[in-house]
């Protein structure tokens, strides 16, 4: 069995490995990493040899840690990394280059059909209709964009979001609301068998299907970071955040909204969170909290959804395509039966 696990920030990890009867039979763990001294590699090996092949990953990193000595030095990876790309090897955990990647371009859609959208494509996803997919999002109106989980009275004020002409929609995934004005933040989502993130937690796994979006905005002079569990961040303020959802077809659906310009002062009519978390800074402290990317670069929108394409390309192969009509059907269907009904809206009041 062999995986690969780039540690986001890090190096990248290898491990090739046999099991007898259910334990780890031999391991032989590699990478560009760091450690010192050079025959803490032999212990490793040796700590993971006998392990009972359905070991967690925190089972295998305390394995590791315990094998080894005070004095080594791990540098671009850790017993927690070596725990996830073992995990990935017993689970035939796949790779982004192991995939065809088809990418579709930013359309303008309504908010109702973008959340039955999202549903739709990384269902058939799962059900091997059609391969791993990168979308960039497009705004046919402004939107507020609440988390699967939260309560609408709590974290909208729907006069303000009236007064702005800003409808408001539920997604699928959980996580925080996104303020969403035509023309203010960059938004994608990732389609994927849920082998690319197998043997991995829930954090690693935001960290991980972001990490290309990270080398991108690095690649435009940004200090972009990830900074657990699910912000994109600068030195100076929070760029973006993702969400996440695990489909039972077999498939995983990750998207993220990054800021590109931004009224914070208007967010913060229409986002009650945004009072709560400002109220003992002032209202200008809405703009200091977030950290656009027009900032940053000077660049246009498009410019910037270009190189972020373009890096991916790059990285692992990147085919143009598109919405098939009977997806689309489909996410209007959807948008109307399930998206837009008050029993998906206030199913958290």
């Amino acid at each position: 069995m062999h995986a690969k696990y780039k540690v986001p920030g890090g190096k990248l990890v290898v491990i090739d490995l046999e099991i007898t009867e259910h334990r780890i039979s031999s391991c032989q763990l590699a990478g560009d990493f760091f450690l010192e001294p050079d025959d803490a590699l032999e212990d490793i090996n040796a700590a993971i040899v006998g392990l009972p092949s359905g070991s967690s990953a925190d089972d295998v990193a305390k394995a590791v840690r315990q094998a080894l000595s005070p004095d080594v030095v791990m540098m671009g990876f850790s017993p927690e990394a070596i725990g996830t790309v073992v995990r990935r090897a017993i689970t035939h955990a796949t790779t982004f280059g192991d995939y065809d990647w088809e990418y579709i371009a930013p359309e303008p859609l309504e908010p109702l059909e973008q959340m039955a959208l999202d549903q739709v494509l990384a269902e058939e996803v799962g059900a091997g209709n059609r391969g791993p997919t990168l979308r960039l999002w497009e705004w046919a109106k402004p939107a507020v964009v609440i988390g699967s989980f939260q309560s609408v009275k709590n974290e909208v004020d729907l006069e303000g979001a009236a007064k702005y002409g800003m409808e408001v929609v539920r997604r699928v995934s959980g996580g925080g609301a996104m303020f969403m004005e035509l023309g203010t933040a960059i938004t994608y989502s990732l389609y994927a068998p849920a082998e690319l993130v197998s043997g991995m937690s829930f954090q690693d796994s935001y960290a991980f299907l972001d990490d290309w979006v990270i080398q991108s905005l690095r690649g435009l002079g940004i200090d972009a970071t990830y900074q657990p569990l699910n912000d994109i961040t600068s030195p100076s303020g929070k760029i973006g955040g993702a969400a996440q959802k695990r489909l039972g077809s077999g498939a995983v659906l990750h998207h993220v909204t990054m800021s590109y310009d931004m009224d914070g002062d208007r967010m913060l009519e229409v986002l009650r969170i945004g009072r709560e978390k400002m109220s003992d800074k002032g209202v200008a402290s809405a703009n200091k909290r977030v950290d656009p990317l027009k900032a940053h670069t000077g660049l246009e929108k498009v410019a910037i959804e270009n190189h972020l394409v373009s890096t991916f390309r790059s990285l692992y192969g990147l085919r143009d395509g598109g919405v098939t009509p009977a997806e689309m059907a489909r996410a209007r269907a959807l948008a109307s039966e399930k998206f837009a009904t008050p029993e998906w809206f206030y199913r958290v009041p």
